[in-house]
């Protein structure tokens, strides 16, 4: 098993790593603190909580050629996105804070000749620019809405920038953009070596204070990292960008297993795709990253139907529940995800409440519980609210939970890519929803594809494989899982085939599926989990569904400053979360054995 060292990426020397190392308890508790000797070696994070360091020197560029002294920028692909973060600090931001706030949009200038690779990917950035002591609340806007630039677009916009092809879209001159935006180069991004784990250009040498030196011409450094791509038989052209949302469109359909000729036009899809007949594949979209498509799902909600409170039911993902709050009329929370709860929500809808919708995650995340669906979704005829499903940690080849749900959201950026390297998400809609019509066209009105054009490209390549993936690691947690049920120091294993809630699970498991790859345990006490995380010969870090077994204090870095909130709703504030990888089964039983044998030497309290 690898070793990472605290603050490395994970994967290693991968310029846009999903994941970072915090290899020891106190680590965790360390980054949760703020403390420098974690935070300081941290080359990357998970994106939405971990501002990507290419996206932060663009933003410093940006703020020293177009802002003010004491401004800050936050970056989105569209004007409309950007939009979005101004208004909510407005109204978040005490009004003394919401002065200067303005936003620039920087578009291709279309006044040069420019490269056939430039116009496929349409390069833009819109920039939120606020005082710098508003920066926690447009850093909420950023972690909940999954709004935000990723950090391959930044990484290659900025290097338009330096190079006098990006300009402010408002400006009276593209030369006398040109000119302004010249400024220091010391940010560009080159091209350096090739990763041989992910037989890519990786660009190293953008971590922490940026690259000296004069800077390639953009569109080669594009062109020679395109060309390594492809000569390594991994990647497709951008020009087939097209080609390649089909492809993993039709993966979330379950209709395209199997690798095809991306090359040739592909033929329209309609299909009884996921148990649902009429489905076809524009009611497939895709997003940035998962929490978007949560985002948007909720914001067409409201517009397509009178704006109510939801309900989110069952412990949720923390950006879920703070959607649901911050963004609307708010929610009633049900923490449990139990018969009970279901009960009391029958009684609320009886004596006449009205809601818009209501969310959940299937299973639910870090207990893998699991809601009766049938019973919310004759819930839902009857009182009329919509049903939105989270199925990523069931993901969609062992579970099927559309014929339940109006839509069904997922993050991609999981054990559907697998390497950790690129983030996506996607939200389905069913056809046969009685919402189906006014969703869809308000979809249509709406949405925009803010995907950027390379990190599709990287989804497309990493997702070929995803179903042989997901049987691994099925496999794999089952085998882990009998260790930890005998182990004296375990007190209980959170797991949909063990859980009380396996009926519910069972109603909707696919023909081929299994359990899925995510497992949580408890411990005799605080101290036994300590130990045994410590003694984990595994990577450790944020995220889950990595081909690679990735362990983390879960409720510590999800929930740090409201463990014991997290505790009345029966999560254990000290459990561990394991996601399972590809590898050899033996492999990982016997690191799973020698990690618990350590806790036999806690003293029992």
């Amino acid at each position: 098993m690898p070793n990472f060292d605290l603050g490395e990426s994970i994967p290693p020397d991968t310029a846009h790593a999903v994941s970072v190392s915090l290899p020891t308890w106190k680590a965790n508790v360390g980054y949760e603190e703020g403390e420098s000797w974690v935070v300081d070696k941290m080359v990357t994070g998970y994106p939405r909580f971990f501002i990507h360091k290419s996206i932060q020197a663009f933003a410093e560029d940006i703020v020293s050629k177009f802002g003010k002294s004491g401004q800050l920028a936050m970056l989105f692909p569209t004007k409309k996105t950007a939009q979005r973060c101004l208004q909510f600090i407005r109204d978040k931001a005490p009004a003394e804070l919401t002065g200067d706030l303005e936003v620039l949009h920087l578009v291709l200038d279309t006044s040069k000749e420019n490269s056939e690779a430039l116009q496929t990917v349409r390069p833009a950035v819109s920039a939120v620019l606020y005082k710098q002591e508003a920066f926690s609340v447009a850093k909420q806007y950023w972690q909940h809405s999954g709004d935000g630039v990723s950090s391959r677009r930044a990484e290659f916009c900025h290097g338009l920038l330096n190079d006098g092809l990006l300009v402010l879209e408002t400006a009276k001159s593209p030369r006398d953009s040109y000119q302004k935006c010249r400024g220091p180069r010391r940010y560009q991004q080159r091209p350096s070596s090739i990763d041989a784990t992910n037989g890519h250009a990786s660009l190293k040498g953008q971590a922490k204070n940026g690259v000296n030196g004069a800077a390639e011409d953009t569109t080669e450094a594009l062109e020679s990292s395109r060309f390594l791509e492809e000569r390594f038989g991994r990647n497709l052209s951008v020009s087939l960008v097209a080609n390649a949302k089909s492809a993993i469109r039709r993966r979330i359909a379950g209709t395209l297993t199997e690798t095809i000729d991306l090359t040739a036009a592909l033929p329209s899809m309609q299909s009884d795709a996921r148990g649902v007949t009429n489905f076809r594949e524009d009611d497939v979209y895709l997003f940035p990253c998962g929490m978007n498509a949560i985002f948007t799902a909720h914001q067409m909600l409201l517009r397509a139907r009178e704006p109510r409170k939801s309900v989110n039911f069952g412990f949720p993902y923390v950006d879920t529940l703070k959607i649901l709050e911050k963004f609307g009329p708010g929610c009633v929370f049900y923490g449990r995800s139990s018969s009970v709860d279901l009960d009391d929500l029958e009684q609320r809808l009886k004596s006449g409440e009205r809601f818009l919708a209501l969310f959940c995650e299937f299973p639910g995340n870090p207990l893998l519980t699991c809601p009766d669906l049938a019973r919310i979704h004759q819930l839902a005829d009857t009182y009329d609210f919509a049903v939105v499903v989270d199925d990523t940690i069931g993901t969609f080849h062992n579970v099927n939970v559309l014929p339940f749900a109006d839509m069904v959201v997922s993050s991609l950026t999981k054990i559907f890519s697998g390497d950790s390297n690129v983030m996506g998400g996607s939200l389905v809609l069913n056809p046969n929803s009685r919402y189906y019509t006014p969703l869809k066209e308000t979809l249509t009105r709406e949405f925009e594809d803010t995907y950027w054009a390379e990190d599709v490209i990287f989804l497309e390549r990493n997702s070929r494989d995803f179903i042989s993936r997901i049987d691994r690691v099925n496999a794999n947690a089952e085998a882990v899982c009998e260790i930890l049920l005998a182990h004296p120091s375990v007190t209980q294993v959170y797991y949909p085939k063990y859980n009380d809630s396996r009926p519910n699970f069972e109603a909707v498991k696919t023909s081929n599926g299994g359990y899925g790859g995510l497992v949580s345990c408890s411990f005799k006490s605080k101290a036994h989990a300590e130990v045994v995380f410590d003694a984990l010969e595994t990577a450790k870090g944020p995220s889950l569904g990595t081909n690679f077994t990735l362990s983390s204090p879960y409720v510590i870095l999800a929930h740090y400053q409201e463990l014991d909130w997290a505790r009345g709703f029966g999560v254990d504030p000290y459990l561990l979360r394991f996601s399972f990888g590809l590898e050899q089964t033996e492999e990982l039983m016997a690191v799973f054995s020698k990690a618990l044998e350590a806790s036999e030497s806690v003293p029992s309290e």
